[in-house]
């Protein structure tokens, strides 16, 4: 059951993020492509991670990392090149497995917070680093298919895209140290 609500979810969320541009065009293309790259890599990344740490993958675990792909590609899934939505599959799938895995356990803040479902991590922590990734990997040419600013690019590609990392950073530092 909880596989057929999760390739239910993962269908609804690659429809949801190819119909972004409310056309049918490269961009919504690649949103759906992208969508399904970073999901996939992210769900193979955290049950790799259960295999390697606790002896076994599971079902939850491969749900969760499925839902933190979709997470991180979301605010960028029409904006970034493929090889892009890979890394990001990665990043998603490894972070949020640590701070659920490992941070929870040790950081005192974390463990205050009720979170049966894990929430915190598969969408703060999962969302957090796709809108930073995507700062960083957007695409110039994908960018101006449909962004209304001109001469929008990532900071791989020398836009002025990664100046939104630091930023996060710290105020992901202060939120943290409240």
């Amino acid at each position: 059951m909880t596989l057929a609500g999760a390739g239910l979810l993962w269908m609804g969320w690659a429809g949801f993020n190819g119909g972004d541009p409310y056309s049918a065009n490269i961009d919504s293309s690649m949103a759906v492509l992208n969508t399904n790259i970073c999901a996939a890599t992210s769900l193979l990344v955290w049950t790799w991670l259960d295999v390697i740490f606790f002896g076994k993958p599971s079902v939850i675990g491969a749900v969760q990392g499925m839902i933190t792909g979709l997470v991180c590609i979301t605010p960028g899934a029409g904006l970034v090149q493929g090889w892009a939505a890979i890394i990001m599959g990665v990043l998603s799938g490894s972070v949020p497995w640590f701070t659920m895995m490992v941070a929870h356990k040790k950081w005192t803040l974390l463990q205050k917070v009720d979170d049966t479902l894990g929430v915190v991590h598969t969408h703060a922590v999962a969302g957090y680093l796709g809108g930073v990734l995507t700062g960083v990997f957007a695409e110039p040419t994908l960018c101006s298919l449909f962004l209304p600013v001109t001469n929008s690019r990532g900071g791989v590609y020398g836009g002025s895209g990664g100046v939104q990392v630091w930023p996060g950073f710290g105020l992901w530092f202060i939120k943290a140290s409240v």
